[in-house]
């Protein structure tokens, strides 16, 4: 994995274990959503949830993002972003906290001033450890709104497998959707009040 543009344009990322459920985005779809999001990356505030290896979060800094939060509940997870982050000269820019993105998630929004986060992703796992398909789009969706974690005209991309059926919270909407193979990613806003 590596950084595909920006200040650490070309720099490697490290990854974790192959026996965590952890796949990274890949290029392909991260250099797609990228292009997607390009004029809100610069001074944006981030949060990055199921964060992984920070994969994503690391990309939006190297763009120009403000800040990022960066939230997985693997102890193993945290200790590789911590480590990304300096390596990469982050550290300063970033948040690394460890949280179940499953249960309510109002803690999270001190750390965007109080403000909400201008860009949310979500790259939930398809699968555990046995392969067996898991479904964590709708909780999650569910608690970044319950929480008003997006900021006023935010955005919220959504990672999931093709197959993953969820309803969207009332006051989201889905305004755009691409797919790339078994993978679909959403583009979530505040609904319209005029419906």
């Amino acid at each position: 994995m590596r950084i595909i543009a920006g200040t650490a344009r070309g720099r490697k990322i490290f990854s974790v274990s192959k026996n965590l459920p952890v796949k990274p985005i890949s290029d392909r779809i991260k250099q797609s959503v990228f292009d997607i999001i390009r004029p809100r990356i610069t001074g944006a505030y981030m949060l990055d949830l199921f964060a992984g290896t920070g994969n994503v979060s690391l990309e939006a800094l190297s763009r120009g993002a403000a800040k990022t939060v960066m939230v997985d509940r693997e102890p193993a997870c945290i200790k590789n972003m911590h480590r990304n982050l300096v390596h990469l000269g982050f550290e300063d820019r970033a948040n690394v906290l460890r949280g179940d993105v499953l249960k309510p998630l109002d803690w999270l929004l001190a750390y965007s001033n109080n403000e909400g986060y201008d860009l949310i992703f979500m790259g939930p796992p398809y699968r555990d450890i046995n392969n067996k398909m898991l479904s964590f789009s709708q909780p999650a969706l569910h608690n970044v709104a319950q929480a008003k974690l997006l900021a006023k005209n935010g955005i919220i991309i959504l990672q999931t497998h093709k197959t993953e059926a969820f309803e969207v919270p009332e006051s989201l909407e889905i305004y755009r959707v691409e797919k790339y193979g078994d993978t679909l990613v959403h583009f979530l806003r505040a609904a319209s009040t005029e419906k």
